[in-house]
């Protein structure tokens, strides 16, 4: 076997090395992040033993762990394995490092069906607890929708699906803007609260459904692995070449990502900055090989999330800040601090 070959096959350890390694430390904040909260008698390691069976918890302890922390937590691993996943295909098939599910227009649709029921009562079920998150759900597929259908009539290429993405985000916020210029005080903090992000609403129900459907969806991703490989190497005709249709992966991508984002964001509301960042640094560890890159991101998205909610809940206590909010204010220098330290 030559050098070369065994420099790529060293490297490809470490790579997998370095994702297992981020596996691990994830679990352990996510045990550590259970045990930060105000009840003096859970802390973390008392949560360790009970989450392990070492020791027996009273009615109280259970209710807390399990129904109030353990959602939280698990809808943070999820919520940040489905933008973070959803990010680095996004970013792979429209061959644009700056799209993400908030760029694209799918997270502004979802603020625009949150809008139409807050403000106007509109929702597409009738169902009062489940309006907002069905109007977010169903107008962010629809802008998708949209944006497929005139990228199709515009042309195949990927830059006409961003622009039309960017122009249809542009038009939702204008709308929300309007409702909000006739919304009343009180419908002016709900739906500020929403665009906040916030991984409180869900119950352990909702997140257990959510897991399913973003597990669920996972290996589909996972399956685009050597068709974007192939058009990150050459573009569209070299993917041709090799039997790839960009046009159809385009569509079939962006509706995967679109369901994976959507039925995150419908119940957490807008969380922006992990669909962006985490494929970005995943690529500092792995490379842009999407059969490591897809992975090492669904991880970097739950470690992201994890360390935001958990710092928001606990810096300033009792008052929390929503882990949008953080993952923007603590994300994003550590996030140009890697890409500086990249360049040097």
């Amino acid at each position: 076997m030559d050098s070369l070959s065994t420099k790529h096959i060293d490297d490809a350890k470490k790579q997998i090395l370095s994702i297992v390694a981020l596996c691990v430390l994830t679990v352990f904040l996510s045990i550590l992040a259970i045990g930060q909260g105000s009840s003096s008698s859970l802390d973390m390691w008392k949560t360790a033993r009970i989450i392990f069976g070492i020791d027996e918890p009273d009615k109280l302890q259970s209710n807390i762990i399990w129904e109030l922390r353990f959602p939280r937590i698990l809808m943070a691993i999820i919520g940040g394995i489905a933008l973070a996943t959803a990010g680095a295909l996004m970013q792979g098939c429209l061959g644009n490092p700056l799209v993400s599910p908030l760029t694209l227009g799918v997270s502004s649709g979802a603020a625009l069906g949150s809008a139409l029921a807050i403000v106007l009562g509109f929702s597409i079920v009738n169902i009062p607890e489940l309006a907002i998150v069905a109007n977010a759900f169903f107008f962010s597929l629809l802008v998708v929708f949209i944006i497929i259908k005139l990228g199709d009539m515009k042309s195949i290429s990927a830059e006409s699906y961003i622009l039309i993405g960017i122009a249809i985000t542009f038009i939702s916020g204008a709308i929300v803007s309007i409702l909000q210029y006739f919304a009343t005080d009180e419908q002016l903090s709900q739906l500020a609260h929403w665009s906040f992000g916030s991984l409180s609403r869900p119950n352990l129900v909702n997140v257990l459904w959510i897991s399913v459907a973003v597990i669920g969806l996972l290996p589909t991703a996972l399956k685009w692995s050597w068709d974007l490989n192939a058009l990150s190497l050459g573009g569209d005709d070299f993917a041709i070449s090799t039997g790839v249709n960009p046009r159809q992966m385009r569509r079939n991508i962006l509706i995967l990502t679109a369901l994976m984002t959507s039925i995150v964001i419908a119940f957490t509301g807008l969380i922006g900055f992990v669909g962006l960042a985490a494929p970005h640094m995943a690529r500092i560890i792995v490379g842009n090989d999407f059969r490591k890159l897809i992975p090492c991101s669904a991880v970097f998205g739950a470690f992201l999330m994890i360390v935001a909610d958990t710092l928001g809940r606990t810096l300033f206590a009792p008052v929390v800040i929503p882990v949008g909010v953080m993952l923007s204010v603590i994300g994003g220098p550590f996030f140009m601090y890697l890409l500086l330290r990249r360049g040097d």
